[in-house]
């Protein structure tokens, strides 16, 4: 089920997205010092791209510099993101099919908005179920 949902979601709305967060990645590596969100972008952009069997868990070991980062992130790229897949999901909630879309659509917001001490890993990954 959740190959078809992945298949769907690329076709859909997934190949934007993930545009859309490898532009904001190569922007960000564009200097020295924004190169750790260029690569949380990329991390991202591969998220986006197939979702479904996959979710985001924060690292235990984010300190403040991480929380730093995330608000230079919202305010520089994380807001546009986010704005993206509120967008998205909206529109995937117009028909009955599109709707499981459009929910890991909405799910996908607070990753846009804080990359930075988060962790994507596999659904069967025993550290999701903490």
């Amino acid at each position: 089920m959740k190959t078809i949902l992945n298949v769907l979601w690329l076709v859909l709305c997934g190949l934007w997205m993930a545009i859309g967060y490898a532009v904001a990645g190569i922007i960000c590596c564009l200097l020295i010092i924004t190169i750790p969100f260029g690569i949380a972008s990329f991390r991202m952009a591969d998220y986006a791209l197939w979702p479904f069997g996959r979710t985001v868990i924060r690292r235990p070991e984010a300190d403040a510099a991480s929380t730093v980062g995330n608000i230079i992130w919202i305010v520089v790229a994380g807001i546009w993101l986010a704005i993206g897949h509120l967008a998205t999901g909206a529109a995937l909630c117009i028909t009955i099919i599109g709707i499981p879309l459009g929910i890991a659509s909405f799910k996908m917001i607070p990753i846009s908005l804080v990359p930075l001490g988060a962790q994507i890993v596999s659904t069967s990954d025993p550290r999701v179920a903490y």
